[in-house]
């Protein structure tokens, strides 16, 4: 079950690539980390930037499919983690950091955390129903908040709010 998005929150690619690298900065904290698994396909931007800040070369993918442009339905694996780092994960002394643009319910983390049961999960933005599941994060957002990200916006107008708001 969805809870109705009632709020919008347009992030621009300026604002993402700071919010991504406010998330490095907490991170740096918490590592060092031998690989990042990123949830594709929000993942991959801020684990391309976070990489970068925190010197991390091992990047490797989770593929799991519960949106489609505005609902959230059935959870898929499409592609699992690799057996690489899925030891990596069960190393004594190893560090396998996973990162996602959002967590909202829960779902796609708590399937991916069952994965990699060791691993510190961090988001760039957390929705209060599945705060409590990612270990670092940047921004809480509202639970009927819908954020629009960069890559899935196009310019256009957009009417005054009070246009928008029907009273």
């Amino acid at each position: 079950m969805s809870v109705p998005q009632n709020k919008s929150f347009p992030v621009s690619w300026d604002q993402f690539h700071r919010d991504s690298r406010a998330l490095a900065w907490r991170l740096n904290a918490e590592g060092p980390f031998d690989a990042i698994v990123c949830i594709t396909r929000g993942g991959l931007v801020p684990a391309a930037i976070i990489a970068r800040e925190l010197g991390i070369r091992v990047i490797e993918s989770v593929s799991v499919a519960s949106y489609d442009n505005k609902d959230q339905g059935e959870l898929k694996v499409l592609k699992p983690v690799a057996d690489s780092i899925l030891a990596l994960d069960a190393g004594e002394d190893s560090k396998v950091l996973i990162i996602d643009d959002l967590v909202d319910t829960g779902k796609t983390g708590r399937a991916v955390q069952a994965m990699l049961p060791n691993a510190h999960f961090a988001t760039v933005y957390a929705k209060p129903l599945a705060r409590d599941l990612v270990n670092s994060f940047v921004t809480e957002v509202s639970q009927d908040t819908w954020i629009y990200f960069p890559w899935d916006m196009d310019v256009s107008y957009a009417p005054p709010i009070r246009d928008g708001m029907g009273d």
